[in-house]
């Protein structure tokens, strides 16, 4: 007698989301103003605004952005919203923050395209192995997008999962 492998895998209804296929896409950089600061600490309009109109803004065309201050030091509000401004229409993104801001944001757009009302009911393992740099924002974002529709959720490769949600109905 002929032994019967079953594929359980194929014959569970799991759906596998590999969130590389949303990978934004775009080089990401971060702008540290802390070298444009007084003594490293402070922040001085007229040299501030010296730097802004001379800085090569050009130099960010089609970059994912983050500005930020990395100095313990106060800087006023209106110094990130001109870089913003000279960056506007220049670069693909702008955040204030680091590189990790830049990146949570960067995933919460892409990830903002998936239709949630595709996968209602659905069992969903979300892929947790690559090739590509997927952040821990990235999972949180799909997990809080899929929560209020799947089934469950799961993490990993479909043979071997670690379960995250289970809908209470």
């Amino acid at each position: 007698m002929e032994e019967v492998f079953v594929n359980k895998v194929a014959n569970s209804g799991l759906i596998t989301l590999n969130l590389e296929d949303y990978f934004p896409q775009g080089d990401r950089c971060f702008i540290d103003i802390k070298d444009v600061l007084f003594m490293g600490m402070v922040l001085k309009e007229k040299d501030f605004r010296d730097w802004v109109k001379d800085h090569d803004w050009n130099s960010y065309q089609s970059k994912n952005v983050a500005i930020g201050c990395t100095a313990d030091a106060i800087v006023p509000t209106w110094a990130y919203m001109l870089m913003a401004s000279k960056l506007s229409g220049i670069a693909l993104e702008v955040v204030f923050g680091d590189l990790q801001a830049l990146e949570a944001v960067l995933w919460r757009n892409a990830l903002s395209r998936i239709n949630a009302q595709d996968y209602t009911n659905e069992k969903m393992v979300i892929k947790g192995c690559g090739d590509l740099p997927v952040t821990a924002a990235a999972y949180a974002e799909i997990t809080r997008i899929l929560t209020p529709v799947a089934k469950s959720i799961m993490y990993g490769e479909p043979c071997s999962t670690v379960p995250v949600f289970k809908s209470k109905q």
